[in-house]
This record gives structure tokens, sequence and C-alpha cells, in this order.
């Protein structure tokens, strides 16, 4: 186990006294009896020194120091994220990350503010920094205000009420981009507790906290203009399908009623689908009837000798959990853009697992692509629906599946586009 630096200063008082007092017995020794302790005393006190040495250079090495160090900023890391990647820098992750960082300091409170009140506080005296509470100190407004670190050595200078048992701080910015949206506060018992090591340790606490602060903001973005694209790609879609499986619809009324009826059904049952939140992860067997229904309409409306679509889930992958919205795009792009002007269109789906992955095929022997504009949709680089929905899958599966999970797509003009994705520990259910 890792000691703190006051805990191994401490022991090494410790240690210091008990040598003090041995020295002390064996020069008592020697005044009762020279002649038989002299000796005696000699080796004893070449033992201790040697002792003495090794202890030191056990508690006091550099790199163990430096590795112990690393090593609690590391595991301090990994918690402060935990904390903030749920909750953000708010009342409730704030209040967690205060909780955590206090047992890895030497201070005997910590505190963090946004720009105008405490969001969280942990350790001696919380009864005069209650959550929620205004910011009353000059002190940390003018950190927040100048966006530098300051240490106060008196109690005046913290600004803490009469008997609190706090008398000093170390108080540094909390900055997202190059702005300062609120303060890490250390506090101490005293101004002897303040030296160049805690201002650096509170400072690198900081910017720790910064840098989390900044990442969660920065997902936060990406997840919500994801989501934006998703809901224009819906948008655009809707009106593609209202008025073509209307029109479909209607004319199946009077040559095959039950047909359209049941195409009335599906029809309801679909958009009712894409007119949820697709946010959430759903089942890839609920994805795929979804997927059907849309085909449905599409047969209904091209006729079968025209399109055909077949489905094949293997090795219990229908339970995988997969982004809404993610296979249908895909089938929908097929149809609209690699439909033959004779012939049939061919357009499979094919999961498959391999351990705790999951991968998806969706291919088609329709017109295909030029290498051009294969690298263009791969890239990201168009910016109609078709290019939105593909850039949408890509970041969507990465966002929840890691960097690891990919989508691939394999074209050719006259043979057709095959379109893989990779998710990665979908399967882990």
């Amino acid at each position: 186990m890792a000691l703190s630096r006051q805990t191994r200063y401490r022991l090494l008082e410790i240690f210091l006294l008990f040598a003090a007092a041995i020295a002390a017995a064996f020069l008592l020794v020697n005044l009762l009896n020279p002649s038989r302790s002299t000796l005696y005393l000699y080796l004893s006190g070449l033992s201790f020194t040697a002792s003495l040495l090794l202890f030191l250079r056990v508690l006091l090495d550099p790199d163990r120091v430096r590795a112990s160090q690393s090593d609690a900023m590391l595991r301090l890391a990994s918690d402060t994220l935990k904390s903030l990647s749920t909750e953000g820098l708010t009342l409730g992750g704030a209040q967690e990350v205060c909780e955590r960082m206090l047992p890895a300091t030497s201070a005997i409170a910590v505190a963090i503010t946004d720009k105008e009140k405490i969001i969280g506080y942990a350790g001696r005296d919380k009864k005069y920094n209650e959550i929620g509470a205004p910011i009353r100190t000059a002190a940390t407004l003018a950190t927040i205000k100048e966006g530098r670190t300051q240490v106060l050595r008196t109690q005046e200078e913290v600004g803490m009420p009469e008997g609190s048992s706090i008398r000093s701080a170390i108080i540094a910015p909390l900055r997202m981009s190059n702005e300062t949206i609120g303060a890490l506060k250390f506090y101490y018992p005293s101004a002897r507790s303040l030296n160049e090591t805690e201002e650096s340790i509170a400072q690198g606490y900081a910017d720790l906290l910064s840098t989390q602060v900044s990442a969660h903001a920065l997902k936060e973005q990406r997840e919500l203009a994801t989501s934006m694209e998703l809901k224009l790609l819906q948008s655009q879609i809707n009106p593609h399908f209202l008025f073509n499986t209307i029109n479909t619809i209607t004319s199946l009324i009077r040559t095959d009623p039950e047909h359209a009826r049941e195409l009335l059904r599906d029809f309801a049952s679909f958009y009712r689908s894409v007119l949820e939140n697709s946010s959430d992860l759903i089942t890839l067997e609920r994805e795929i009837e979804q997927t059907k229904r849309y085909m449905g309409f599409e047969i209904a409306r091209f006729g079968e000798e025209r399109l055909q679509f077949d489905v094949s889930m293997k090795d219990g992958t229908e339970l995988s959990l997969v982004p809404a919205f993610m296979v249908q795009p895909l089938v929908e792009n097929a149809v609209r853009h690699a439909m033959p002007a004779e012939g049939t269109l061919h357009i499979s789906c094919t999961a498959m697992r391999s351990g705790a992955d999951l991968t998806v095929i969706v291919e088609d022997d329709g017109l295909g692509m030029s290498n051009d504009a294969e690298a263009r949709l791969a890239n990201g680089k168009t910016t109609d629906g078709l290019g939105i929905a593909m850039r949408n899958i890509q970041e969507r599966i990465r966002g929840y599946y890691g960097d690891d999970s990919s989508m691939e797509i394999e074209s050719e003009e006259g043979r057709g586009t095959r379109v893989k994705l990779l998710l990665k520990g979908s399967c882990a259910w």
C-alpha cells in the first residue's frame, strides 16, 4: 500500500526518536560497565546505522516515491473519470470527485465550485460550506475571474469564520477551452502545510479535472450532433416514404384489400418506431423487424420480380444490442441507389458473431459505385442523405462500442455494394 508523504515523514520522526532512545540506553550501559559495553555499543551502532540507511533508502527512495505518486494519480484519474462520465461537473458529479480526491491529498477538506456556487465539498467544516450555497470568499471569486492559482496562508485570506479548523488553502482554476468555469479548493489546518509540492499537486489535480470536464463536454456535443443528424435523416426520409407508400396502399385497396390492410398496419408501426427516441440500444431482432416493414412497402411498390430481401441471423445474434435505425438506412440506400433499370435487385442482411463481437453485412447486386464515390462515402465527405446516413451509423457504433468498431464499404460498378459493420462487444449479454 502506498504511503502518503506526510505519513512517510511521520514514520521517519518516530524512527529517529526510537533511535535516540536506543543510543541513550547504550550510553547508560557504557557508563555503568565500560569494559563490557564498548564492543557491544560499537557493533550495535554499526547495525543501527545500517538499518537506518536501509530504512531511509526504502522510505524516501525518489523512484519509489515517484512511482507511488504516479500510481495514486492514475487511480484517482480513473475514479474521477467514472464520476464525471455519468454526471459531468454537476452537483452529483462534483460531490463524488471531492469525496474521491480527499483521501489522495494531505488536505483536510476539498471543495469544487462553478462560477457562482459550491457544487461539491468533502472533509472538515462542511457546515460552513453547504452544497448549493453561493461563493462568499473574495479569493475564490478572484481565482475564477483572473484564472490563476492562489495560495492563502491565513484564516482571514481563506475567509472562514471563527471556530473553523481551516487556516490555509490553495485555490486552482478549472478551465474548459479558454474559459474558467469554476475552482478546485484544498483546505489545510495551518500555513505550515503549504509548500511548493502541495501547490504543484493542487495544480496537477485541477489540470486533470479540467481535462476530464472538457472531454465530457466534447462527448456530449458529439452525441448531440449525432442525434441532430439522425433527426435530420429521419425528417428527410419521412416525406420520401409518405407519398410513395400511401400511393401504393391506395392502389392495393381495390386490387388486394387484405394486403392493403396489412401494409397500413405495418405503416403505422413503422412510423411509430421512426418517431420514437432512437438514441437507445435495441435488439438486432427489433431493428430487423423495422427493416422488414420498410422492405414490405418497397416490394409492394416495385413488385417481387424487381426487388427481393433475405435475412440470416446466426448464432443467436437476434438478441445482440445495436443502435436503433442502423440497418434500415443501409437497405433503403440500396433500394434508392442500386436499383437497375431491368431485372431484380437482391438485397441481403447477414448477422454473425465471433466471441462477443457482432458483424452485420448488408449486401446488394445492384449498380454499385465508382472507387471515387466509394472513397468519398467511406470518408464521410458526401453531404446528401446517403452520406449523412453512413456517417451517422459509423459515429454511433464507435460511440457505443469504441474506436475498434468499424464500417467498411466495398463496391464495384455493375456488381453491387457490400457494407460490413463490426460492433465490438455487442454480443456480450
